[in-house]
């Protein structure tokens, strides 16, 4: 028996439905600008990036091969 059977048999009004959620709408343009700012105010950044990721790599190999005992 659905929900809306059983409250009717039981005299009870129906459930009042909830109102949707309504997520804020993100603007792309005013994201990409604020980025694109940021990278020309501080054009260090994207090295940063690229040298914490190889340091990973580098990092990740090294323990592969010291776990594995390739050497």
């Amino acid at each position: 028996m659905g929900e809306a059977k059983r409250r009717k048999n039981l005299g009870i009004p129906p459930r009042e439905k909830s109102e949707d959620i309504k997520l804020p709408q993100l603007d792309k343009k005013a994201i990409q600008q604020k980025v694109r700012s940021t990278l020309y105010k501080y054009p260090i950044i994207p090295f940063l990036f690229y040298g914490a990721a190889i340091l990973v790599l580098i990092g990740g190999l090294f323990y592969v091969f010291k776990s594995f005992n390739f050497a």
